[in-house]
């Protein structure tokens, strides 16, 4: 007989406790976990994922599942009432700092060569993902994308906690996914840059005399606490160390006098984006040129090839 396992603690959440309901409803209804995979065509993994609150499925499947189950329209409307974005796991190396971010009152941010996470479009973040590890798996690339995203919503809300970010001029010119996807990043920056807790500044090539080697971010916790978080290779690195957070600091303090003003960032960002809308018309032409040209081809080829005599019907 199916049971029901509740979990408690800091660790519940309510994709968890979905998860849970989605496992109990399929126990209930006598299936195993291959059965239903063969049933509905899905592979075991990604049913075991979405019972233990790991992965959203997506409301078509919940959908089939209360149909499988014979549970009506429950499924579905316990779906509606999950708070997916609060509930997405990050990588354990990364929970740490994804929880102090979630509190933190103010987080001063410097990003060199690809654009600050909390300051990614939908298309960017994707595109980014779809270029790293993720690249071919679908499924992980838009679990990722969700992560990133979900971690920007209190940020990028009006009265948000402080988000002050730091970019170098090659952040907003490095090409992901081409100009399309530039194109909507650097609109996404001009809308968000309108928000008042929300400050942009961009370093210009030749213009930094400051090194600071890594990525990092610098945040304040609504106790005073102070941490200072980067990344290398393989995983990231929070620290409490005041001499290390004072250090970092004043070489955050230096490169922020070296950058453009806000303003004179946002007019920069501004010309930048038309370059890409420049160069996303561009690409659109030549495609629209190379169709064309395939079309003509296809058309030539059909009138140069040999006449076969059709069988005309005799009187």
């Amino acid at each position: 007989m199916a049971q029901r396992k509740t979990q408690r603690g800091t660790t519940a959440s309510s994709a968890i406790m979905f998860g849970g309901e989605l496992k109990y409803a399929r126990e209930a209804a006598g299936y195993t976990q291959e059965d239903v995979g063969k049933l509905l065509h899905r592979d075991r993994t990604v049913l075991s994922r979405a019972e233990s609150g790991k992965r959203k499925p997506s409301i078509e499947e919940v959908e089939e599942f209360d149909r499988l189950y014979g549970t009506g329209d429950l499924l579905k409307r316990l779906y509606g009432r999950v708070d997916w974005n609060a509930s997405i796991e990050h990588p354990d190396w990364f929970q740490e700092y994804a929880d102090a971010e979630a509190i933190a009152i103010g987080m001063r941010a410097y990003q060199g060569s690809v654009m600050y996470g909390l300051l990614q479009c939908r298309q960017y973040a994707r595109a980014l993902f779809a270029a790293g590890d993720a690249a071919g798996n679908s499924e992980e690339i838009e679990e990722l994308t969700r992560a990133r995203l979900s971690r920007q919503s209190r940020f990028l809300a009006p009265d948000g906690p402080l988000l002050l970010v730091i970019l170098d001029e090659s952040a907003i010119r490095a090409v992901v996914g081409g100009p399309s996807v530039m194109r909507c990043q650097m609109e996404h920056l001009l809308r968000v840059a309108q928000l008042r807790n929300v400050v942009i500044h961009v370093v210009p090539f030749g213009n930094r005399r400051t090194l600071i080697d890594t990525d990092m971010v610098l945040l304040e916790l609504p106790d005073g606490q102070r941490l200072v978080y980067s990344e290398s290779l393989d995983r990231g690195h929070l620290s409490d160390d005041s001499a290390a957070i004072a250090r970092h600091q004043r070489r955050y303090d230096r490169l922020r006098g070296e950058c453009l003003s806000e303003s004179d960032s946002l007019r920069l960002i501004a010309e930048v984006l038309e370059g890409f809308r420049d160069e996303e018309q561009r690409a659109r032409r030549s495609r629209l040129a190379e169709e064309q040209l395939q079309r003509h081809q296809r058309r030539q080829l059909h009138r140069g090839s040999p006449r076969i005599p059709r069988p005309r019907p005799r009187p």
